[in-house]
């Protein structure tokens, strides 16, 4: 299969992978024939990027991190606890929800146990064959790249507990937000800003008493929009006066929000949210992090079509774990863009005279990160 720009798909390919609402309902299955009409909807639904069939790519699999099962579960566990916290300041303060926080617990077992069976997993990009509540997945990638962080980091199970659950319910304050301003599509007001800045507070305090939550889940929450020097919010805090769980968690939200299709902005591919990341290193980032990440990133997405510095173009059908810049790719068309016979695989970390230039993302490239 191949990952191919929802641009770029035409009539008559055919789905490589299900499209799943955000629920977990299949809502078009594997084989599906494209026509016009779906692939106009799924744009319209925020789908960025469509496996599709590819006979010179058919023994090409795209490794999930968790799942289909686990992350349905995860993501019933999100919307039970997001809508239970919706109408939360029309309720008394000392209402909590233990078994809300029993069934995120759950959850986070599970993908705890499924991270860890597979120590060389990388970052790799979830949901982008899902139509989505934006909120709900971007909670869960967000707790699953975390955790995959904290994983290569060494921290025990409890550390990783308590850090995934401030992962995945580090935005829970914007359940106190108006959806207008959430989703509005222009640019904020100074106004709008300000309430959707309001969302880590409120978070703190939904989660601070809950009898299933650490305490440090809920600064999580309250941190994770802090930046080393004192820029982010809410109280502008300063280097180790933020918790390192926060810090990490803030790299992983903005890595996610910025590789996120939102109805006012286009998704940014791996490589390109990384470096941008990076303008922030030791100012908003801590760099030691930084590099943590960038080295269990998977830059070039599986599936994708890259251009090489030779003029040939190629998909990238598996990656290097040791060096994730250098992937191996199937070279399928000569230095003139002419469709090869015989297409044939090169692993880039042992050409390296060879390297990627462009990423294909339909009807324009992106450059690509310096090999």
């Amino acid at each position: 299969m191949r990952m191919v720009p929802i641009s770029l798909c035409r009539p008559g390919m055919k789905l490589a992978k299900k499209i799943y609402s955000d629920d977990g309902i299949v809502l078009l299955a594997e084989n599906v024939e494209l026509t016009s009409a779906l692939i106009r909807r799924l744009s319209n639904t925020g789908i960025y990027f469509l496996y599709i069939h590819d006979s010179r790519t058919e023994d090409v699999t795209i490794p999930e991190l968790i799942s289909e099962e686990t992350q349905r579960q995860a993501m019933q566990s999100i919307r039970l606890a997001f809508r239970e916290y919706v109408d939360q300041p029309s309720r008394r303060k000392s209402v909590t929800y233990p078994y809300v926080g029993r069934a995120i617990r759950q959850s986070m077992n599970l993908i705890m146990d499924e991270l860890s069976g597979n120590n060389d997993a990388m970052i790799m990009l979830m949901n982008l064959h899902t139509v989505d509540h934006y909120l709900f997945t971007h909670s869960l990638n967000v707790c699953v790249y975390t955790t995959l962080l904290g994983m290569a980091n060494g921290y025990n199970k409890e550390q990783l507990m308590t850090l995934g659950l401030g992962a995945m319910l580090h935005d829970v304050g914007k359940t106190q937000i108006s959806m207008q301003v959430l989703l509005k599509p222009g640019a904020l007001s100074k106004n709008d800003y300000e309430e959707i800045k309001r969302h880590t507070e409120r978070g703190y305090y939904l989660l601070k008493d809950e009898p299933n939550i650490p305490l440090l889940a809920a600064h999580c929450a309250y941190q994770h929009h802090e930046r080393l020097n004192g820029s982010g919010y809410p109280r502008g805090l300063k280097g180790d006066e933020i918790h390192d769980y926060a810090k990490l968690i803030g790299i992983v939200d903005s890595y996610d929000a910025m590789t996120s299709h939102r109805i006012y902005k286009d998704a940014m591919l791996p490589h390109q949210a990384v470096e941008v990341l990076y303008t922030g290193s030791e100012t908003l980032y801590d760099t030691e992090m930084l590099k943590l990440f960038r080295d269990k990133v998977a830059i070039y997405p599986i599936g994708i079509t890259v251009k090489l510095n030779t003029g040939q173009r190629a998909v990238v059908v598996d990656i290097n774990s040791a060096a994730a810049h250098r992937p191996i790719v199937r070279v399928i068309t000569d230095e003139y863009g002419m469709d090869l016979s015989v297409p044939f695989d090169m692993d880039l970390s042992k050409h390296l005279n060879i390297m990627i230039v462009k990423i294909e993302l339909g009807g324009v490239e992106s450059d690509s990160l310096p090999a």
